[in-house]
């Protein structure tokens, strides 16, 4: 059964993905399950945005798996049940810190503590707060990659009073919520603990301070100035109070009846919590998981205000959305390092994964990343060349234009041009901007040791002999039999003909003292693309400049 017959068929769609164990459908099926002990017209998952420095890629992650966790719930009830995305970003947050990777930082300190939609916009006058600033950039890279979503402002709902229904039901229920909390602090945080934090009328900071009484019939709170050393009543509704983040987070849930939120490990007990707070006010938490944390190259949590890690232009500079996509769908519960050189591999597995689904049936297709990633409907598979290909093709070459690189495919797969593939002209761009950035400043050749000079040039005539029309796979049989020899030989894994096979040592060598790099594509590949001619005058090249 193919993708289209499967989408002209929901139920039995349905019934493969209720036996998949793709982690998008173990997801959605723990929602289905909810649903089955309290019925719903409508299903929210929530995505959250912390606005305190600038979005980055975990950012879109979040909302990516989230997206895909929301698909594989609308096949599993054949989309007879309402869905909404709403990504809410915690603009009313009081500025900590100022963040590294902002102009204006002083500007800033000024007003530290202050909800960060009253913080000015340090970037330019075109917001009217750094909160806004931030909000802006957050929903353009979200419509950039189609997302469909609402977004949500912390500020707005609480200013428009829609969370001021539960934050009475909190108020009522504020000796329940600390007692799930204040075992969780140390004494001195213990002592001026409270669920709200009121906002300063005078300063427009947003205060620490312990509440001194409480008014449930009035819906109001007293706590003693911080600056005047006076007792303040204000109602916790109307935008006056913005609750802590655990208890601000259960509130959320309950106010907007959240159905799905994943979060990362780093907050596993904030969630515990939250749900504790949540279940006090008579609502059940959503469903979710925790993610594990991308690291940046030196193994360390990216982060927003320090601004390590790649960002999501970073990223699209070098490589296509979907790679991206893929990267987030892979092992969301595993830690992964979130450095310009995973980006090469994703490229291409993206590519593979997407070749290989004609080949299988529809349960497999289930289990394949780009059904995900393009929500059942993967487009059809057609590049030519991958992208360690081209990476050496233009380190080989020197080749910093998309001209001559399109010279070379043009060659290899004749009819083949940048207005029959735009993707693979697309890919062609990201390439050299990687060459540039990443494998040219970082290119070094070694010097072949006495039997690799011999191995080299028998590899040099043997290329010369061949006819110019040879295939990849002739070329790369070529490379395989001038291989097999000592130090090269792999007595472990045998050839076709029994014959000892070939280590990987052989083909490393010839891209460490060709190519000045450490690894590359497959090399009768690489060969056919750039041409016989050109391989015997690199060997040629590579030979007299360690002679």
């Amino acid at each position: 059964m193919s993708t289209i017959d499967l989408a002209a068929n929901p139920s039995d769609l349905r019934a493969l993905a209720e036996q998949s164990n793709a982690w998008p459908f173990e997801q959605a099926k723990a929602i289905v399950a909810r649903l089955k002990k309290t019925p719903k017209d409508e299903v929210l998952f929530e995505t959250g945005y912390g606005p305190s420095g600038l979005p980055h890629i975990g950012t879109f992650g979040e909302v990516a798996r989230t997206t895909m966790v929301r698909h594989a719930f609308r096949v599993l009830t054949e989309d007879k049940i309402k869905t909404r995305l709403l990504a809410f970003s915690d603009d009313m947050d009081g500025l900590r810190k100022v963040p590294d990777n902002v102009p204006n930082r002083d500007m800033m300190a000024a007003h530290l503590g202050k909800p960060l939609t009253r913080v000015p916009d340090p970037f330019s006058n075109e917001h009217p707060s750094f909160g806004a600033a931030n909000n802006a950039r957050l929903r353009a890279f979200l419509d950039h990659f189609g997302f469909d979503y609402e977004f949500a402002s912390s500020t707005d709902y609480y200013t428009s009073g829609r969370f001021d229904a539960t934050l009475l039901k909190m108020l009522a229920a504020y000796d329940k919520v600390m007692a799930i909390i204040l075992p969780t602090l140390g004494p001195d945080r213990r002592a001026t603990y409270s669920p709200f934090l009121p906002i300063s009328k005078t300063s427009g900071v947003v205060l620490q301070v312990p509440m001194i009484r409480r008014d449930i019939a009035a819906g109001t709170i007293t706590y003693v100035d911080p600056d005047s050393g006076e007792e303040v009543e204000t109602p916790v509704t109307g935008g006056n109070v913005k609750c802590q983040w655990k208890a601000d987070w259960a509130m959320r849930w309950v106010a907007l009846g959240v159905d799905y939120e994943m979060a990362g490990k780093d907050l596993i007990d904030s969630v515990k919590l939250s749900g504790q707070i949540t279940r006090a006010l008579g609502a059940s938490p959503p469903e979710g998981f925790n993610y594990e944390l991308f690291l940046d190259e030196q193994g360390q949590k990216i982060s927003k205000s320090k601004g390590n890690g790649l960002t999501i232009d970073e990223w699209l500079r070098y490589a296509s959305p979907e790679s991206l996509s893929l990267f987030m769908y892979r092992e969301p519960k595993a830690a992964k390092r979130l450095h310009f050189d995973v980006i090469p591999r994703m490229v291409d597995d993206y590519q593979q994964f997407l070749d290989g689904l004609p080949r299988q049936d529809a349960k497999q297709q289930l289990q394949n990343p780009v059904w995900h990633i393009h929500a059942g409907q993967p487009p059809k598979a057609d590049m030519p060349v991958t992208f360690q290909l081209l990476l050496t093709l233009v380190s080989s070459s020197n080749a910093e234009n998309a001209e001559t690189l399109w010279g070379f495919i043009g060659r290899y797969r004749p009819g083949v041009t940048p207005q029959t593939h735009p993707k693979l002209d697309a890919l062609v761009g990201y390439a050299i901007n990687y060459y540039r950035d990443f494998v040219a400043p970082t290119k070094k050749f070694r010097e072949p040791t006495d039997g690799e000079r011999v191995a080299l040039q028998d590899l040099r005539d043997a290329l010369s002999q061949l006819p110019s029309t040879s295939t990849a796979e002739e070329i790369q049989n070529v490379v395989y039999e001038i291989g097999r020899r000592e130090p090269f030989l792999d007595l472990v894994k045998k050839g076709k003909d029994g014959r000892p096979g070939v280590s990987l040592d052989w083909f490393n060598m010839l891209y460490q003292v060709l190519l000045g790099q450490e690894k590359g594509p497959r090399f009768g590949s690489f060969v056919a693309v750039y041409g016989l001619a050109n391989a015997v005058a690199m060997i040629d090249g590579a030979l007299a400049r360690s002679a």
